[in-house]
């Protein structure tokens, strides 16, 4: 009886001691931190700019993500993986393959406006982190072999020349789709951007 009197009093004077659960949505607060992140890019992003927009204490970003750094590569992921998912249905959401590359195109020019964070990490970073190419890479080589499909079957449909390679067509358009991005961010009318979208198309036919 003593020794569970004991114990009690022990929670009650040290209560940092017992487990706290996490108390917020993780993607709810990752999705705010894309945000900012797309916004300022991570140099340009406070740590208090960052727990101010997702909700949360500097203490729980760092128990929950580590730093900054860990937090930013959180970010990218689920923003890519994001991206990947709205790709892939954009390319497939056609009978025919040409018209999903073409819907896949329409929605780079809808949504440019908003900076990619993909894009935006290449170009603040390059190739100097492993850890954020491999995400890149690895994300990079889902939408390529899914391009190279939908070109492979445009090609069988007869609405793409045969001659055409479809790995250097996909790198053709993923090129695209980075300028279009840049050129939203620096200002381009989107009627400009949409010209350069179906000159795109038009150029792998």
């Amino acid at each position: 009886m003593n020794a569970f009197i004991i114990d009690c009093s022990f929670y009650i004077l040290y209560p940092t001691f017992m487990a706290r659960p996490q108390e917020f949505d993780r993607d709810q607060v990752l999705d705010a931190a894309i945000a900012v992140f797309r916004q300022h890019g991570f140099e340009g992003s406070s740590a208090t700019e960052l727990v101010t927009a997702m909700g949360i204490g500097r203490q729980s970003l760092y128990n929950s993500f580590g730093d900054k750094w860990q937090l930013y590569r959180d970010a990218i992921h689920r923003y890519a993986t994001g991206e990947i998912e709205a790709h892939l249905a954009a390319l497939g959401s056609s009978t025919r393959a040409i018209d999903g590359i073409q819907r896949f195109l329409s929605r780079i020019i809808e949504t440019a406006r908003d900076m990619c964070l993909g894009v935006s990490s290449i170009c603040e970073f390059g190739t100097s982190h492993a850890d954020l190419s491999e995400i890149h890479e690895r994300f990079g080589t889902i939408l390529n072999a899914a391009l190279c499909e939908r070109i492979r079957r445009a090609q069988a449909e007869g609405d793409i020349s045969q001659d055409l390679n479809p790995g250097d067509a996909a790198a053709f358009l993923t090129s695209t789709v980075a300028g279009i991005r840049i050129s939203a961010r620096a200002g381009a009318d989107p009627k400009a951007l949409a010209t350069v979208a179906r000159m795109a198309l038009k150029a792998i036919r």
